[in-house]
């Protein structure tokens, strides 16, 4: 669909203004909560400045939407394909509506107490509620993509956590012999380049994932719901990732604290082995299609980091925290994607 196009259809389709707003509402809120997960390793063991850093993912976040979209769009077309809203085209769009408000009140909401939330859990509760209430059971959910969900939960984990651990071992024996503060210096430089890979890969992960709303509900407005997710046109990949980049330059020091202050004291070899792993997770989770938690595997590759040290130098009530934030989000963003459905099915 060209842009003119897309302008034709908003005029015809009020309902469609609604979910355009809500949906690029969603990506300006995980811009300025996700983004500083990406940059806190770098910002925490003063490799980068926090305002450097912050423009600094801006810029990768938007270019990791729009190359990896151009490369894969995998990610896109499993968020799509990931549940149906039935037959009636003005109530699906009401019910995506729904699920996009819902996600924007458990972020802001996990925001406001500093608390790392993962928005790609968000979305995804948020989705499979409404889907839910659109045909009261679980008969609106396509659970061979919810599984790529389940899959990608284990990679974030697993991955990312072996990957800390792993790197950071292999770092400690290359360093054995080396005066760290000498060293400290192109370790600082390759902490600003992995911590790019960091944005780069949260703008791939992210931003596909929010494509596929778009593109899911333009398709809705039209009434096509059944029909195979066409290619991503390159407006709405430069639209996404400008308002992605817009979010993360708004910042978020209460969520840079959390991650990288006071789960783990970081130096820098450590910031560099976790940023590392976290995008190495992050992109072969991108090319495999699984929408992965770009949090998840940031603060698992931390745990990892620190735990190759010493398993007491982790601070495991964050990170208990953290997890108890994740499980909770499936439930309470999907209860919450549920009641707004009804509730805007009731009203509209």
């Amino acid at each position: 669909m060209g842009l003119s196009e897309f302008f034709r259809l908003l005029a015809s389709t009020p309902a469609l203004w609604l979910t355009v707003i809500l949906t690029l509402g969603v990506i300006l809120v995980n811009g300025w909560t996700d983004a500083p997960n990406a940059i806190a390793t770098c910002v925490a063991t003063r490799a980068m400045r926090p305002r450097a850093a912050i423009l600094m993912a801006a810029l990768f976040n938007f270019l990791g939407v729009f190359i990896m979209t151009m490369l894969t769009p995998k990610v896109t077309e499993t968020i799509y394909n990931m549940v149906d809203f039935g037959s009636n085209s003005q109530d699906a769009l009401i019910g995506l509506c729904a699920a996009m408000f819902a996600i924007v009140v458990w972020a802001v909401l996990a925001w406001a107490f500093g608390i790392p939330t993962s928005e790609s859990h968000a979305l995804i509760a948020g989705l499979t509620g409404s889907a839910i209430a659109m045909h009261n059971s679980l008969s609106g959910v396509n659970g061979g993509e919810w599984l790529k969900v389940v899959y990608g939960i284990v990679v974030s984990l697993v991955i990312g956590f072996a990957l800390g651990y792993g790197f950071t071992k292999l770092m400690q024996k290359l360093l054995k012999n080396t005066d760290y503060r000498a060293a400290n210096k192109w370790l600082g430089r390759g902490q600003v380049a992995a911590a790019a890979g960091m944005a780069f890969m949260h703008g791939a992960q992210d931003g596909q994932k929010f494509m596929g709303i778009f593109m899911l509900g333009m398709a809705l407005s039209q009434g096509n719901m059944h029909i195979g997710m066409p290619a991503p046109p390159i407006w709405l990949m430069v639209l996404c990732s400008a308002v992605m980049a817009l979010g993360t330059s708004i910042g978020g020091m209460k969520i840079i604290k959390s991650v990288g202050m006071d789960m783990v004291r970081l130096e820098k070899y450590q910031g560099f082995a976790a940023d590392v792993s976290a995008s190495a997770a992050l992109l072969v989770s991108t090319v495999t299609g699984m929408p992965v938690s770009t949090t998840h595997a940031k603060t698992v590759s931390i745990m990892g980091v620190g735990a190759a040290k010493r398993f007491r130098s982790v601070n495991w009530n964050v990170a208990k925290e953290m997890v108890m934030t994740w499980i909770l989000t499936f439930p309470g963003c999907g209860l919450v994607g549920f009641l707004m459905t009804k509730l805007f099915i009731f009203i509209f």
